[in-house]
């Protein structure tokens, strides 16, 4: 199979410039399905701490690179929204949050906030013994006791070392929302009114902000607390257009 990605066909959410070479690195296997974008790219193309694949793996050996606290060898390790990224030598830390246009952009946050990640539940299943396996946008999974606490659409923040649920924000009216997807990705507001559509179309979401607001679907908002208000996003470097060498 091969390594390479053509860079016309990538994901909108990848954050590389199509036109400047053919090739691209591919993806491997992980979490985040297709929206996943290579380690390889964030490293060279968004943070520039890389030229190319090679220094990529060096650095990676070191294991002073963390993604939601684990250290990771495999520069093709797919990266996605609400990750964390610890660079323990740089003490560096960032949080993968949705930019202009649904591109994938890292939001510099303090180490405290590295120990843990945001997850939105897309799954809810009733497994033996009693308790109830989420499912999460990332294709993490956990156990949880006390299952009807937990629906569908809600957001959760877990531990990193523990997997232990340490918030809990329900998707409801009033709740406090961004869009991760679609013409206002990356936009923060309230919810004023969820539209049940009947049949098996998505439900429309209004959201309310300061400005005035905007309406998208169900699948791209996701359930936020104050504290991602708070932080400023890191500047996204453009892209040096090399190729995953």
């Amino acid at each position: 199979m091969s390594n390479h990605q053509k860079r016309l066909s990538v994901p909108n959410s990848w954050p590389v410039e199509r036109k400047t070479a053919t090739f691209t690195v591919k993806a491997g296997a992980g979490p985040h399905g297709e929206s996943g974008v290579p380690l390889l790219i964030v490293l060279r193309d968004v943070l520039g701490y890389a030229d190319n694949r090679k220094e990529a793996r060096y650095a990676l050996n070191e294991d002073n690179v963390l993604i939601n606290g684990t250290p990771v060898s495999d520069e093709e390790r797919p990266v996605g929204m609400f990750d964390i990224m610890a660079f323990t030598e740089r003490d560096e830390y960032y949080r993968v949050f949705p930019g202009e246009g649904g591109r994938l952009a890292l939001t510099a946050i303090d180490g405290d906030a590295a120990d843990s990640k945001l997850g939105k539940i897309v799954t809810k299943t009733n497994v033996s013994g009693g308790d109830v396996q989420l499912g999460l946008h990332d294709g993490q999974t956990l156990l949880v006791e006390d299952g009807d606490a937990y629906n569908g659409g809600d957001s959760i923040v877990v531990d990193n070392e523990s997997n232990e649920v340490v918030a809990h924000f329900e998707y409801e009216e009033g709740a406090l929302v961004t869009a991760v997807d679609g013409a206002h990705a990356g936009e923060i507001g309230t919810i004023e009114e969820i539209q049940v559509t009947p049949g098996s179309s998505q439900n429309n979401v209004l959201v309310s902000q300061d400005d005035g607001g905007f309406e998208t679907v169900e699948e791209y908002i996701v359930v936020i607390d104050e504290n991602f208000t708070g932080d400023d996003s890191s500047d996204e470097p453009e892209s040096d257009g090399g190729d995953d060498e």
